[in-house]
């Protein structure tokens, strides 16, 4: 059976959210919502989603940005526009690349050539789309509406050659360039890294070697300059020193070797660790060395030194091994002096580049391969790994006498974000778009956009844009898009492609792939050198340049939608986690900018990241955190998604995940509100039975009911509409979840409790009540469609019945116009817009007085143990801040719920005239401003304000200033002021006092028999009810109750109890009245307990109802009585019977009742 048939009593969310995916059927019920979306002519809003790896199954991050996307445009499909929602798939790239590599045991690119990159491309294209039906099926449980059918993936020709038309673009803007680059370089996938790829993966404390060595002069080889390093490995590339042109650099002989050494001065301790020491005195150097010479750094520059290895000796260039100058070089840790390798180190490239130790279009002397192995040019280590050959360059230089300190160091190092593996820093051939051109005008496209947070913006993006390097775009890899340049050998002629026509017409050739398998071979006959012919580049993009370029790619502009895409162009809104501001984020700034001068998008939220409870990262290897498919089986995706969009997480901060947080939501969020709806439809049946008609849903009931509550609650609810509005409008998920979740409390917690008896009536009160929390539980749950789109689908389908145009559901549930009742969904409907004639700032603030009085009331309850089954007589309420209209309000149309709420016999509000009575202004001054102003007049000041009467304290803060101890004091700025009970240790009364001043209550502790019997009451009413439950009975079930005090007949001193509140009960149990179990007809139990009440212990169970025989009459007759059904009978009616030949008469009334109630009142039991 559907959840749709029926409503449980044991609700289960998870199987109603199935059977509400079966209702949506995939991403059908999306395609009609935006078919009637096009009819209507709304406007579109254009989202992009960012394109992630199916090579994987998607994780807490994923679903996280998912179920931001979802809401959002949800939101936006539900507020009057049309939303394509298209999914992509990143194809190409590393993390492809590397789980073949894995698979195939590749670990040298020499490796893949000998395979044939066809076959390489084909193992990679298997594996593209591996869980994209497990991502498929998670999505699309997670109530995410997206379009996997008409889906975008970057390995498609036509998204392919879009990403060739950008860089066209570029490379005619001038924008793109070849060059040398140092770059984080992944020697496990054998390719170059961006920044802010080697930014994905740091690791703390990660060990390496950090070696001093010597440098012997060519001018003088007894002194040596001292170079500190913790690469070993870069220093068979090393070609130069650098000092800085300012600092001072100290010659010294060390007196244990008698060497004679050259560092900066503050870095001695480098070589001298004890001079770290806090005993170390500056007279004890004389123990360790004696200083020879001092030297600024630029004295040194151009001096020559002995080379550590042999290696480049034969090389053509005069210029290497000399010192250079650059003020990079710092003294916050090492020698002062840095060894240069420039193969291996941006800052090194740039200083040798500079000095001439090489020039640019030259070879770098570099003897190491792609996958991080030494070349035969580096004779001693060649086939050794880098990182690998640290401990036998450490011990050859130790051979040599060159190596003067080894340590290990732990220190902060970029890992492969794929491989997991160290990066070295390598230079490399590369394509480059030249970002900081144009950096200009990224920081004013910056400005054009809209972020939440905003922070995030303005700091970390900004500041990222600020800094920018130009983009190195290619990879030397395989499966990924060509890069379209076709070049001569001596790359002295070069054509740049933008499309699959342009190489055809180029090169005679068509294809239909644009793969390096196809594209490879493919030749350009030269222009410039007829008979020769252009080939094209080796290389591939950087799979981050593609996603950049998404926006065109995924509608292959400018080749088709070229209108379409100048239209939708930027997005109205992305969103991704935070590690994206130097990723996607980023690309599409860079290309949409050098493209258009205009920012990618409008409007984007960026989310933290989840980590483990622990705090941890997130780890499969550790199962440091719950499957989701498992969460979601168990509590459902609704609670999983506002789990989520309630959480830091959507401010861009961390959330440490908790699976008791998901259950949470379960508890107090859906579960009351699960039953505000069971009890709504519950209560509609039953008064439709008992006023003999339908219940019809009606505006006009609800806008006419004067009902404090009512109205309340009717100004809250468009109050919250409102603000769902406006806070939705700029992206603000993090305040709209808590606002909705206080809502959904409020109303459980304080609307149903506050109303439950009258809307259990049967009269027009009871109907209003009830049309106010239909009208109430619709408009939130189609509010909440777009933030929780099962449960709100489920009531819906529930709600929806009650519709008139619910008739009309056969011919136009999925048709225009949409209308509630009528449209098959809550997803096809609009959101509610506020009506401003209901917001009413005068109830809400009124009723928030109502809800602190109650607080209050309940501690002062607390602080004299007083339960609050036991009534108090009366209570006093002071208002001092509240306006006469709040006070108005509060004190005539709420007065009776906060007597039935605290069950107090009476509540008195104090006149502004009478509150000294009950309060008293306490002043402090404000020791900040005036402790300056007062000196040692402060003591006798603040005596002087603390004695003031409350009068006083009350004429002063009126008039706005006074004297007080000979000193005029502002009371608006320089004074403290509070109110406090002023009946603090009257034994009569108990007071407390809200923590804003604005509400003081007292109540009256005094107990009397009276109090005593009322209170014993109300524990029978609330275990008659724990009773019902219990059975399983529903609101329309009608039972008698019966008890009976252990050791005691006919109820013993409870009967007088209950005799003195008989209006109660029958108030309470439509008309029953719990009597002592002699009075009980029937054997038959529904349910029973033994409980305390008082003192003493108390049997009490619930019977179904039974015609109840008067004591008068005889056992032979009562015999017969019994056996007639309480159904049949009604009220007045006679039976006849004969038993043993002898005829006898009852009259219903006199000889036996329809209920043991009327009975008891006939008997004076009552």
């Amino acid at each position: 059976m559907s959840s749709f048939d029926a409503i449980s009593n044991n609700h289960n969310f998870v199987l109603a959210e199935e059977d509400v995916c079966k209702l949506w059927d995939g991403p059908s019920l999306m395609h009609i919502q935006n078919k009637l979306a096009q009819e209507r002519g709304d406007k579109e809003y254009t989202f992009y989603d960012g394109p992630p790896f199916a090579t994987g199954l998607p994780h807490y991050g994923h679903i996280l940005a998912g179920t931001i996307k979802d809401t959002v445009t949800r939101f936006a499909a539900q507020t009057g526009h049309y939303v394509e929602r298209r999914a992509g798939w990143d194809c190409h790239g590393l993390p492809v690349e590397y789980e073949i590599d894995q698979k195939l045991k590749i670990t040298r690119r020499e490796q893949v050539l000998d395979m044939g990159i066809e076959n390489y491309n084909k193992e990679c294209r298997s594996i593209v789309t591996r869980y994209t039906g497990e991502w498929e099926e998670t999505v699309t449980r997670l109530g995410r509406w997206i379009d996997f059918r008409n889906d975008y993936k970057t390995m498609n020709p036509e998204f392919m050659e879009s990403v060739w038309w950008v860089f066209k673009q570029l490379h005619e803007k001038g924008l793109v360039y070849q060059g040398y680059k140092v770059m984080p370089f992944s020697t496990a996938c054998g390719t170059p890294l961006s920044n802010f790829e080697a930014g994905l993966n740091y690791k703390e404390d990660t060990p390496d070697p950090a070696v001093v060595v010597s440098f012997p002069l060519l001018s003088d080889p007894t002194v040596s300059l001292l170079a500190w390093t913790t690469t070993p490995w870069t220093l068979p590339s090393n070609l130069a020193l650098c000092v800085h042109p300012e600092m001072e650099y100290v010659k010294i002989k060390d007196l244990a070797t008698s060497s004679i050494w050259v560092l900066a001065k503050t870095r001695l301790s480098q070589v001298y660790p004890i001079m770290k020491t806090k005993k170390f005195k500056k007279e004890q150097e004389k123990e360790l060395f004696e200083t020879i010479q001092t030297y600024k750094g630029e004295e040194l520059v151009g001096e020559k030194y002995t080379p550590l290895f042999d290696y480049y000796k034969t090389d053509p260039s005069q210029t290497y091994w000399r010192i250079l100058s650059d003020t990079y070089v710092t003294d916050d840790s090492g020698t002062g002096i840095v060894h240069q390798a420039p193969a291996f180190g941006e800052d090194d490239y740039r200083v040798c580049l500079k000095a001439g130790i090489i020039f640019k279009g030259g070879d770098i002397p570099c003897p190491v391969d792609v996958n991080g192995i030494y070349t035969e040019k580096c004779k001693d280590f060649a086939g050794q790994y880098v990182k690998s050959a640290d401990e036998g360059i450490c011990t050859l230089l130790k051979s040599q006498g060159r190596l003067v300190q080894k340590a290990i160091i732990k220190h902060s190092y970029p890992f492969c974000w794929r491989s997991d593996t160290p990066l070295i820093y390598k230079a490399v051939p590369s394509w480059f778009v030249k970002v900081e051109e144009i950096k200009e005008k990224l920081l004013v496209n910056n400005e054009k956009t809209y972020w939440v947070p905003s922070h995030v913006k303005d700091v970390r993006f900004k500041n990222w844009l600020r800094d920018a390097r130009d983009w190195a775009v290619s990879r030397n890899r395989f499966w990924g898009t060509p890069i379209p340049v076709w070049a001569s050998d001596d790359m002295e002629e070069m054509v740049c492609v933008g499309s699959i026509e342009e190489l055809y017409e180029l090169s005679g050739v068509r294809v239909e792939d644009l793969h390096r398998e196809t594209i490879d071979k493919i030749e350009i006959p030269s222009k410039k050198n007829p008979g020769t012919v252009l080939k094209r580049i080796d290389e591939v993009f950087d799979c981050w340049f593609e996603s950049g370029s998404m926006p065109y790619a995924q509608k292959h502009y400018p080749f088709e939608n070229e209108e379409k895409f100048k239209d939708q162009f930027p997005a109205d809104f992305i969103a991704e986690g935070l590690d994206q501001t130097r990723g996607w984020f980023y690309t599409l700034m860079v290309l949409s900018t050098a493209l258009f001068d205009k920012p990618p998008f409008k409007n984007l939220i960026v989310n933290g990241l989840v980590l483990a409870s622990d705090g941890k990262k997130m780890s499969k290897r550790l199962k440091n955190y719950p499957d989701p498919t498992l969460v979601i089986n168990k509590y459902g995706a609704d609670a999983l998604r506002m789990y989520l969009i309630n959480s830091p997480v959507v401010r861009a901060e961390p959330l440490k995940f908790q699976e008791d947080g998901v259950l949470g939501v379960v508890k107090d969020v859906f579960l009351p509100w699960f039953n505000a709806f069971r009890f709504l439809m519950q209560n509609v049946t039953r008064w439709s039975g008992e006023a003999g008609k339908d219940f019809v849903p009606s505006l006009d009931k609800v806008r006419g009911s004067n009902n404090s509550i009512d109205v309340w609650l009717g100004a809250r609810t468009q109050g919250l509409i409102k603000f769902v509005h406006n806070e939705m409008k700029h992206y603000r998920l993090y305040t709209v979840m808590p606002e909705l979740v206080s809502f959904i409390t409020e109303l459980t917690n304080w609307y149903v409790r506050l109303n439950r008896d009258r809307l259990k009536g049967a009269d027009e009160d009871a109907e209003r009540g009830l049309q106010v929390l239909y009208d109430t539980l619709l408009d939130v749950t189609v509010m909440l469609a777009p933030f929780a789109p099962f449960i709100s689908e489920y009531f819906y389908q529930h709600l929806r019945k009650l519709q008139p145009s619910y008739a009309e559901r056969e011919k136009g549930g999925r048709s225009n116009p949409v209308m509630v009742g009528k449209s098959d969904s809550v997803h096809l409907l609009q959101l509610p817009t506020y009506d401003e004639s209901r917001l009413n700032d005068t109830a809400v603030a009124g009723f928030k007085v109502l809800q602190k009085i109650i607080k209050l009331g309940r501690d002062a309850r607390e602080k004299r143990l007083i339960s609050v089954k036991m009534p108090i007589k009366s209570m006093v309420v002071v208002l001092p801040l509240a306006s006469e209209d709040i006070t108005k309000d509060v004190s005539t149309k709420l007065a009776e719920y906060i007597k039935t709420e605290l069950n107090s016999w009476d509540v008195k509000f104090v006149t502004r005239e009478e509150e000294h009575e009950w309060v008293k202004i306490s002043l402090l001054p404000d020791l900040k401003i005036l402790g300056k102003k007062l000196g040692k007049k402060m003591s006798s000041v603040k005596k002087g304000l603390v004695a003031m009467t409350h009068e006083e304290a009350k004429k002063a803060i009126s008039s706005g200033s006074a004297e007080v101890e000979g000193v005029v004091i502002d009371f608006k700025t320089e004074v403290l002021s509070k109110y406090t009970y002023a009946k603090e240790g009257d034994s009569r009364w108990e007071g407390a006092v809200h923590s804003d001043g604005d509400v003081v209550i007292a109540i009256d502790t005094q107990e009397d028999p009276e109090l005593v019997a009322s209170g014993k009451c109300r524990e029978i009413i609330t275990n008659i009810q724990k009773l019902r439950k219990t059975a399983g009975l529903e609101m329309t079930d009608k039972v008698e109750a019966f008890y009976a005090e252990v050791g005691a007949k006919m109820g013993g001193t409870l009967a007088a109890c209950v005799k003195s509140n008989v209006g109660t009960f029958e108030k309470k149990f439509d008309g029953m009245v719990p009597l002592p179990v002699e009075m009980a007809s029937t054997t038959k139990v529904f349910a029973s307990a033994t409980v305390e009440i008082g003192s003493t212990n108390v049997v009490i169970d619930i019977r179904p109802p039974a015609v109840s025989v008067a004591k008068k009459v005889g056992e032979e007759e009562r015999m017969f009585l019994n056996t007639v059904d309480v159904e049949d009978v009604v009220v007045g009616m006679e039976l006849k019977c004969k038993i043993d030949g002898k005829e006898f008469e009852f009259t219903e009334g006199k000889e036996f009742f329809t209920d043991a109630t009327k009975r008891a009142k006939v008997e004076k039991v009552l």
